[in-house]
Formats: C-alpha cells, sequence, structure tokens
C-alpha cells in the first residue's frame, strides 16, 4: 500500500473517532438535519476503518511472524503463520482500495428510464418494447416499482418511445452502464424471406433530481403547450386538454406527458423530466470537458454509442466496451440483467483503481 493511500486512511480513522464524539453528544440530536448527515457519514466510513484496523493488525502480526523467524523452536510456526498472512494481505487492501473509491453521488437515486426506436422502423418499435419489458422485469427481481411516464405506442404494439420512472434501492447505480445504443440483430415477424434485420434504439437513464430546485430554470426559458390526449384513455381523458408538452428552450429538448387525466399532475411529472434530462445533460458536458489520461473503459455514453447487440439467430449478447458476450439472450431479455451489470460495474472500478494508483 502506498504512502499517500494510508495517510489517507489514517486521517479517516480519526475522522470516524471525532464522529464517535459528536454522536456521543446530546447536543448533536438538537439538530435533526445534522445529525442524519453525521449518522450517514459514520455509516459510511466505519466498514472502511474497521478494514483498515485489520489489515493494521495484519502488518503487526506479519512483522512478528517475522522476527520469529531468527528463533530455531519457532521458526516452522512463523513460516506459517507469516505466510498465511502474506496470502491474507492483497485481499484487504484490494478491499480497501475499492472501498476508498469516490461515490457516486447519484448512485442512490431513483431513475427516468427513457428509450426510443432508432433505425430499423416497426421492427426497431418492437424492439424498444423487449428492452421495456426487459427492464422492467428486471425491476421486479430487485423488487423496484416501475411507472409509465409516456409513451407513444408503434402500430405493431412496440413504442416509438417510452419513458419509466424507476423507485428503489440503488436503482441509478445498477442501471446507470444502459445508457446508449442497443441494436438488434434477428428475422422480424413480418420478414417474408427469412432475413436477419439489423435495427437499433437508444436507452437513456437519468438520475431523478431530489428537489426541482437542484437545477435552476428561468421560467422565460419553457414553454408549456397543453392539448387533447391520444390513444387508450377512456371518454373522460380524450375530452379534455390534460396532456402537456414542455420545451425548454436553450436546449431544445421537448418533453410530453399525458399519462393522467389532471393537467397539473401531467405538468408536474413532465417538469421532473426536463429537470433529470437538464441535470443529465449539464453532467455529460461536464465530464466531457475534464481532461483524463484514460478513458473510461464503460465508454463516454454517448447516446449514439454502440454498447450492446442483441443476435436472436446466435442466442447471444455482446456489451462491447468490455467485449463480453453472452449465450442466454432469452434469459437476458426476461430481465435477467446481473451478471452483465456486474461485469460493467467491476470494469469501471478496475478502471478507478488504476487512476487511484496513479495518482498515489
Amino acid at each position: 500500500m502506498n504512502e499517500s493511500i494510508r495517510e489517507k486512511l489514517e486521517h479517516l480513522a480519526g475522522r470516524l473517532d471525532e464522529l464517535d464524539r459528536m454522536l456521543a453528544h446530546g447536543e448533536v440530536t438538537r439538530d435533526i438535519d445534522e445529525y442524519r448527515k453525521l449518522s450517514r457519514e459514520h455509516a459510511e466510513l466505519g466498514p472502511l476503518v474497521l478494514l483498515y484496523h485489520d489489515w493494521r493488525r495484519a502488518q503487526a502480526d506479519l512483522a512478528g511472524g517475522i522476527e520469529m523467524l531468527a528463533d530455531p523452536e519457532m521458526r516452522e510456526l512463523a513460516e506459517a503463520e507469516v505466510s498465511a498472512i502474506r496470502g491474507r494481505l492483497p485481499a484487504i487492501e484490494d478491499e480497501l482500495q475499492k472501498l476508498l473509491l469516490p461515490r457516486d453521488a447519484n448512485d442512490e437515486r431513483n431513475v427516468f428510464l427513457e428509450i426510443r426506436a432508432g433505425t430499423g422502423g416497426d421492427e426497431s418499435a418492437l424492439f424498444a418494447g423487449n428492452l421495456f419489458r426487459m427492464y422492467a422485469r428486471y425491476a421486479e427481481r430487485r423488487r423496484w416499482q416501475i411507472e409509465v411516464i409516456s409513451a407513444s405506442v408503434s402500430d405493431l404494439g412496440g413504442y416509438r418511445e417510452v419513458i419509466a420512472r424507476i423507485v428503489g434501492g440503488g436503482v441509478y447505480s445498477r442501471l446507470k452502464f444502459e445508457s446508449g445504443g442497443h441494436r438488434v440483430q434477428r428475422v422480424p415477424e413480418t420478414e417474408a424471406q427469412g432475413r436477419i434485420h439489423t435495427s437499433a434504439c437508444t436507452v437513456a437513464v437519468m438520475p431523478e433530481a431530489e428537489a426541482l430546485e437542484e437545477v435552476l430554470i428561468n421560467p422565460a426559458d419553457i414553454r408549456v403547450d397543453t392539448y387533447r390526449a391520444s390513444g387508450a384513455g377512456g371518454q373522460h381523458i380524450n375530452k379534455t386538454d390534460s396532456a402537456v408538452r414542455i420545451t425548454h428552450l436553450p436546449t431544445g429538448i421537448v418533453v410530453e406527458c399525458q399519462d393522467d387525466r389532471s393537467q397539473h399532475k401531467n405538468k408536474a411529472q413532465a417538469m421532473s423530466v426536463l429537470v433529470a434530462r437538464i441535470k443529465d445533460l449539464q453532467e455529460r458536458e461536464q465530464h466531457a470537458n475534464i481532461a483524463s489520461t484514460r478513458r473510461n473503459l464503460i465508454g463516454s455514453g454517448d447516446r449514439s454509442e454502440r454498447i450492446r447487440t442483441y443476435n436472436f439467430p446466435q442466442g447471444r449478447v455482446t456489451d462491447h466496451r468490455i467485449n463480453l458476450t453472452l449465450y442466454k439472450i432469452d434469459a437476458i431479455m426476461d430481465g435477467e440483467l446481473d451478471e452483465l451489470i456486474t461485469a460493467l460495474t467491476a470494469e469501471h472500478q478496475a478502471d478507478q483503481l488504476a487512476m487511484l494508483a496513479d495518482a498515489g
């Protein structure tokens, strides 16, 4: 372990002691927000500092074992102990470095999931429907809630566009690498000659802002239009101007919502999506402006970037960012995404660890 990492761990151990003293003092409970903030920091630091103490004990035991090697009577026992400790230390140091990695402030947030049909016409729209079902099944497996905000249904039953809100613990941390271009290769149901077609959809996963105030929007920068909802919804929904379209003039972002009978609720939902899109745009622009000596192995996050191919004739799914191919397309399309997502997360952590080592 290099000196800079050890110094940081010593500092964090001291901070945990300080938090222990502060939380033990009765005064801190008078400010409930401050108490929650300190408690959250204590909970985050606790496992890291506990593991650091294990590392220090292992180092002390190693030093003691090496001293014992000089004693002929204790040499055999000392060699076994030194070997065991040396075998254990790398795993502890690896876990310590992972715990030191900067946390994504958005990881615990809910998300807005947007899926749009791209090249491929009706087949692309059908694939957009397949992707939405895939993420919906994954949400069910993790006991998350999913709510459709807006949907434009195609003639054959897929989606030209669908926007959904997914609510649950750590949603963004699991889905944040799904943004990008998803390509499908298969024989469409409408293909009489059995030829394989290639179509594409784009997926965007955006963390939900905790409050609309997180993104400052000048009221003069938005145009709000109301119109009569179309499609299913019964007689009432089609007789009132309940649907809402919000245009953010500086960026050209347009959000529509017609899922609810209430114009007020549709406007509130549309504003939430707009804020998430603007926040996502700002963060991507910020990341693009940060010069880095290493390219993020997970990809640039560009919405047009092809990140994954679903090849139905061969039964395979390939994630191009990490060159991972799994021959289990049926299971993946049914929402079994953990193997893909875990592999992407591991690659991302490996890249962060490499940068942490360079910085050290």
